[in-house]
């Protein structure tokens, strides 16, 4: 693995242990669907599906981890939610949100994870 991969996926690890210590319950973690992409993480906030993209970066970084999420990739995790939807039985009671957590890795100290709910 090359090194942006393995920041990503420390990111990926940080995210997913920021929502399990938030309350969420992981159901899945990179979720494929073929050429349309995939979700980095699925949970579940009480009754509500939370599809979760994480965007990691080193403090050095010209822009927040979160400003990646560009219009472009937002359609994309819409239309990624709704096939996750369609192959696992429609939307739960609570509806589904798309969050983002943007994870900022400092050359000296702990990393720092920021989480927006709803953002998309």
């Amino acid at each position: 693995m090359n090194t942006r991969g393995a920041l990503g996926k420390y990111g990926e690890e940080l995210a997913t242990r920021t929502l399990i210590k938030a309350g969420l319950r992981v159901v899945a973690r990179n979720w494929r669907c073929g050429r349309a992409g995939e979700i980095d993480i699925v949970a579940l906030d009480g009754d509500t599906l939370v599809i979760c993209e994480v965007k990691t970066r080193r403090d050095d970084s010209y822009e927040h981890p979160m400003a990646a999420v560009r219009p472009r990739k937002a359609e994309r995790l819409r239309a990624l939610a709704e096939l996750w939807l369609s192959r696992n039985g429609g939307p739960p009671p609570g509806g589904v949100r798309i969050d983002l957590i943007g994870v900022t890795v400092p050359r000296g100290g702990p990393a720092l994870v920021a989480h927006a709910r709803g953002v998309i």
